[in-house]
């Protein structure tokens, strides 16, 4: 059986970027992982305005992408100092 050839990784510096302030809620259909974002948004109409949480985003990765991003971003903030043992 022939080895399949390796995949070449290219990197995009044009690739759009997004904030969020939080990972909102995540679900699971089809074999796929959606997790929703959010970050804190102020209406301007009123002054002061209110703020509020508002959806800016979503990712959505079959289950194995979603595993290897926990696995990956777990690995990464324990390098990084984080400290899972205590509670935030």
């Amino acid at each position: 059986m022939a080895k399949a050839p390796a995949i070449k990784f290219i990197d995009n510096p044009l690739a759009p970027e997004m904030f969020a302030s939080a990972a909102t809620g995540f679900s699971a259909s089809n074999g796929n992982i959606t997790i929703t974002l959010e970050s804190l948004r102020a209406d301007h109409g009123d002054s002061p305005g209110p703020v509020y949480r508002t959806v800016v985003g979503r990712i959505v990765l079959p289950a194995a992408g979603a595993q290897g991003l926990a696995i990956g971003l777990f690995d990464f903030l324990e390098k990084q100092g984080f400290d899972f043992k205590k509670k935030p």
